[in-house]
C-alpha cells in the first residue's frame, strides 16, 4: 500500500480536505490487515519456538545416540612384546594372564623343483607347460587352472584357490641370470604336506616342515595347548600373537571414559531441553506457554528418566551416577559410574541395552523418536502445521492487501474526478467574478 500522504495532489482548495477523506478511509480499510498482520506475527514467534525445541530435542536424541555406541574400551599391557603381542575388547576381565610361549609354530614351506624348466622371465615362462594343475595340500586336492602359461599366472591362480597356501615367486640367481623359482607357504602351523602336480609329475619339494604353536595360560594345562595358528584366544575379550618362545605377562585394564562422557552429554543435552521447555511456562513465558504441546514434551521426558529395568546393581539411572535436583535438572556423579562399572559391568550393559533390543536405550529412542520422526513426530508434525498456518496467512494478507489496492484506486479515481471538478466550478466562479467587477466599474464610471 501507497504512503497515503502522498496518493493524491489536487488543484482544487479542497485538495488537501479531499487528501484528509482519502488517507481516513484507507486507515479504516485497512484495520483488518493490520490485525492480520499482527496474527503473522504471532505464528511466526510460535514457529521460532517450536524450531527452538526441536533443536534442543534433536541435540538429545543424538546425544543418547553417542551412549549407545559408546562402548567400555580396555587394554592390554605385555610385559615382553618380543614374546607376543595381545588385544583386548570391552568384554575382556581386567586382570593379569601369565603366557608361557613354549613354541611360536611354523609354516610348512615348499620350493619348485631345480630340475624343472628355469625361468628368467615369470610374465612368459613357467616351469611347466601345462594347462591345469593339481595342488593338495594336507591331503584335500584342488584343480589349479592358470589363465596363461606363465609362472606368475600359476602363482595368482593358487593363491585365489582358496588352498590353505600362499604362493610367491622368488629369485635364486644373480641379477644378470635371475632363476624364479615358486614358492609356497602353509598358512596354518604345523607339519602340511603340500603338493603341487602338473599331471605328469610332482613339481615341488619341502623345504621346511612346520610345527603347531604351543603355549600355557597361567600354567595351565599341564600338557600345553596346541594351536595351528599363531593367533590365539587367551580369554573372551582377548587374543594374542605368539613371537617366540619363553614368558610373558598380559595386563588387562577396562575404562569407560568413553561411555562416561557420552552420559555426561546426554545430561548437558537433557537439561538444554529442560530449559527451552520452562522458557514457554508461566507468567511471561513464551510464545507456546499454554500451548498443550509443552505438557507433551515434558511428559516425554519424564518418562524418558523414569525408566527402571535392568537386573541386580542397576535399574535405574541414579544407580548410573544421574542424578535429579529440585528444578528438575540431571546431574552426573562419574565417580559412582565409575564404581558401578569396575564392581558390576554386566549390570550396566544389561541396563543401558540397546536402542533396538531392549533396556534404557531402548525405550528412550522410542520415546525420542515419537517427537523426532520426520513424518509422524509430534515436533514435527507440529511444525509443519505451524509452517502451513504461515503460509495461509501471507496468503490471505495478500489477498486484503489486494482489496485495499482497489480501493485506494477507485478513491484516487474519484477523489481525482471531485477535485477536477471543483476547480473548473471555482474558475468558473473566478470568471464570473471578474466579470461581474467588472461591469460594475464601467457602471460607477
Amino acid at each position: 500500500m501507497s504512503d497515503n500522504s502522498t496518493i493524491f495532489t489536487g488543484s482544487s482548495r479542497y485538495s488537501s480536505d479531499l487528501q484528509q477523506v482519502l488517507n481516513r478511509s484507507i486507515a479504516i480499510a485497512s484495520l483488518p490487515l493490520d490485525q492480520l498482520n499482527n496474527q503473522l506475527t504471532t505464528l511466526q514467534n510460535r514457529s521460532a519456538a517450536l524450531d527452538a525445541l526441536d533443536g534442543k530435542f534433536t541435540a538429545l536424541l543424538t546425544a543418547l545416540q553417542g551412549v549407545s555406541s559408546a562402548t567400555v574400551s580396555s587394554s592390554a599391557q605385555v610385559s615382553d612384546t618380543s614374546v607376543l603381542s595381545a588385544l583386548s575388547d570391552s568384554t575382556a576381565m581386567p586382570g593379569t594372564y601369565a603366557i608361557h610361549v613354549v613354541s611360536p609354530g611354523a609354516p610348512t614351506s615348499a620350493l619348485s623343483n631345480s630340475s624343472l624348466p628355469a625361468v628368467q622371465d615369470p610374465s612368459t615362462q613357467s616351469i611347466s607347460a601345462a594347462g591345469s594343475f593339481t595342488l593338495t595340500v594336507a591331503g584335500t586336492p584342488v584343480t589349479i587352472t592358470p589363465s596363461s602359461n606363465t609362472l606368475s599366472a600359476l602363482a595368482e591362480a593358487i593363491n585365489s584357490s582358496g588352498a590353505n597356501v600362499t604362493a610367491t615367486i622368488i629369485n635364486l640367481g644373480s641379477p644378470s641370470a635371475p632363476d624364479y623359482k615358486l614358492s609356497l607357504q602353509s598358512t596354518k602351523l604345523g607339519n602340511i604336506a603340500i603338493q603341487l602336480n602338473d599331471g605328469s609329475q610332482d613339481l615341488l619339494s619341502t623345504l621346511s616342515t612346520g610345527s603347531q604353536a604351543q603355549y600355557q595360560v597361567n600354567g595351565q594345562p599341564a600338557t600345553p595347548i596346541s594351536s595351528d595358528s599363531s593367533t590365539v584366544t587367551i580369554a573372551p575379550g582377548l587374543t594374542a600373537d605368539l613371537l617366540a618362545a619363553g614368558d610373558a605377562d598380559v595386563v588387562v585394564t577396562r575404562s569407560g571414559s568413553a561411555q562416561s562422557n557420552a552420559l555426561s552429554s546426554f545430561v548437558g543435552a537433557y537439561n538444554a531441553a529442560m530449559d527451552q521447555l520452562s522458557q514457554n511456562r508461566g507468567q511471561g513465558g513464551g510464545p507456546l506457554t499454554g500451548d498443550p504441546l509443552i505438557n507433551t514434551l515434558s511428559q516425554s521426558l519424564r518418562d524418558l528418566t523414569g525408566f527402571t529395568g535392568g537386573a541386580g546393581s542397576v535399574q535405574n539411572l541414579t544407580d548410573l551416577g544421574l542424578t535429579f535436583d529440585k528444578t528438575g535438572h540431571l546431574s552426573f556423579d562419574q565417580t559412582v559410574f565409575d564404581n558401578v562399572l569396575a564392581a558390576h559391568p554386566s549390570d550396566v550393559r544389561a541396563f543401558l541395552g540397546s536402542p533396538s533390543t531392549g533396556g534404557f536405550l531402548k525405550a528412550a529412542t522410542d520415546t525420542l523418536n515419537t517427537l523426532e520422526d520426520p513424518s509422524t513426530g509430534t515436533i514435527e508434525t507440529t511444525r509443519a502445521s505451524a509452517q502451513t498456518a504461515i503460509t495461509n496467512q501471507n496468503q490471505k494478507i495478500a489477498d486484503e492487501q489486494d482489496r485495499i489496492d482497489i480501493l485506494q484506486n477507485n478513491l484516487i479515481a474519484r477523489m481525482s474526478a471531485a477535485d477536477a471538478l471543483i476547480a473548473s466550478l471555482e474558475q468558473q466562479v473566478n470568471y464570473f467574478t471578474s466579470l461581474f467587477a467588472s461591469m460594475n466599474g464601467t457602471k460607477t464610471n
